[in-house]
């Protein structure tokens, strides 16, 4: 047996018996992905993964990651390269290298979602090693080829009712487009990212603008045509389906500056002649601009702060952005959201979902937060805490302040199309068994916890994310 049936339930047998009861229920609900990374094209296109590397390996920063800090090479696992310089071309030789090094997973959450979809989707029972490493590939690689693995039929067996893909304002939505017009059921919708746009130390940002400008039809190089080329291109992504924008930045820093204030600061980093502080101010200011638009189009917004992005310089000089380098850094959400709450903070047509890599700033700061403003929302535990005991801790520490209905539920956040089903398998078998605890410890009745179960399975993304 790959996968144990009671995986994640409580050790005590009265705790498990009514994990298992809650998980019943909502085993078999729908998947709401409302925030999330796999690529539009796939669902557009609907064409075979083409092989098990391409699928697993090479775009998933989870993978290569662990393998790199033993001292693979990226190029061994055929990471592309900026300046197309050679890399592993083989895919079977690729899967073998993994394979090898699968005993490097061990006890992470990549191993249980890896093992999930080993075992729910091709039928394995044995874990992959270097020994059978060539039967895995063989038998994904066949069915690969089937049509029940093409992505729209992937789409339909993970029950997915709705999943967002996450698109910069420069993307033109073709893919979405297509999608619109195939006639397929599916509902793939977009996110507006504006991070290139809005982000003055973005590589390229001065072109950026330039080009922001030109699909507008916007002078972004003014700070008001700037912010309508925001509102257009917002409204373009609501034509695509778009409830949410998202926001990656550094800190959860916000900024309130008079219009003087912010048209000069704007003239500064567009004319690439700023200093650290003038990009942090700006990336400040504009999340409070966000914020205010979407007080006006109802857009829901999300700010993912706290990651010190292309740590390893090496690295992001050599395979560019997302490459596993991204590292979490302390983060302050008292003073920093405050310019932002003071304004909207009590806007009952505004919803704000916050994220953080910092987990001591959960029961201290976060907690509280959403404990009170009717603007603001918890995200879930994310990323680096996106794993068993991540999640346990984040319900642990933000319930008795802030409790269930101030979070969102789950989202997935990720690229691994196949790892969609396990994530979100995990997400609910860790809320039932921290549920199962609260009714066995006489904190919670039973058929109360049937009900939060199901809200933090599917009710509260699908209401908060307006699916």
């Amino acid at each position: 047996m790959l996968i144990h049936p009671d995986r994640l339930f409580p050790v005590d047998a009265s705790a498990r018996d009514v994990a298992r009861r809650l998980y019943a229920g909502i085993r078999n609900l729908p998947i709401v992905s409302p925030h999330g990374h796999t690529d539009p094209r796939w669902y557009a296109e609907n064409e075979p993964f083409p092989d098990p590397a391409a699928l697993f390996v090479v775009p998933d920063h989870y993978i290569f990651r662990m393998l790199y800090s033993q001292g693979v090479r990226l190029e061994d696992l055929g990471i592309p390269t900026r300046d197309g310089s050679p890399v592993e071309r083989d895919p079977r030789a690729i899967w073998r290298r993994f394979a090898a090094h699968y005993h490097l997973f061990r006890g992470t959450p990549t191993r249980a979602w890896l093992d999930h979809t080993f075992s729910t989707l091709f039928g394995f029972t044995e874990r992959l090693s270097a020994a059978n490493a060539d039967d895995y590939y063989d038998r994904i690689d066949a069915a690969l080829r089937t049509p029940e693995f093409r992505p729209r039929a992937l789409f339909e067996r993970f029950r997915i009712e709705a999943i967002a893909t996450t698109e910069s304002p420069l993307d033109p939505l073709m893919h979405h487009e297509t999608i619109r017009r195939s006639g397929w059921g599916g509902r793939v919708i977009t996110a507006y990212r504006p991070d290139p746009v809005v982000d003055p130390d973005f590589e390229g940002f001065r072109d950026n603008l330039i080009r922001f400008g030109e699909i507008t039809g916007c002078d972004a190089t003014t700070w008001s045509g700037y912010l309508e080329a925001h509102r257009k291109r917002r409204a373009f992504f609501r034509d695509y389906g778009a409830t949410s924008t998202d926001h990656g930045h550094p800190t959860a820093r916000t900024a309130d500056l008079s219009r003087g204030e912010a048209e000069a600061l704007f003239r500064k980093v567009a004319s690439g002649d700023f200093s650290a502080e003038d990009a942090e101010t700006f990336r400040a200011q504009m999340l409070t601009e966000m914020a205010a638009m979407s007080v006006g189009d109802g857009m829901v917004m999300q700010i993912h702060p706290g990651s010190f992005r292309n740590h390893n310089r090496a690295i992001f000089n050599r395979f560019g952005r997302d490459m596993g380098a991204d590292i979490p850094t302390r983060t302050d959400y008292v003073q920093a959201l405050k310019p932002l709450l003071d304004r909207f903070g009590n806007e009952p047509g505004l919803t704000l979902i916050v994220f953080t890599l910092d987990e001591t700033s959960y029961s201290r700061e976060l907690a509280p937060l959403a404990g009170h403003y009717p603007a603001l929302k918890l995200g879930p535990a994310w990323w680096f805490f996106d794993a068993p005991e991540g999640m346990r801790r984040f319900r642990e520490l933000t319930t008795e302040t802030a409790g269930f209905y101030n979070t969102v539920g789950f989202n997935d956040d990720t690229r691994a199309y196949l790892s969609i089903p396990a994530r979100h398998d995990v997400a609910r078998r860790v809320d039932c068994a921290f549920l199962a605890n609260l009714v066995t410890t006489h904190r919670l009745d039973e058929d109360e916890a049937h009900e939060v179960a199901y809200d933090l399975a599917y009710r509260l993304a699908k209401e908060a994310y307006k699916l």
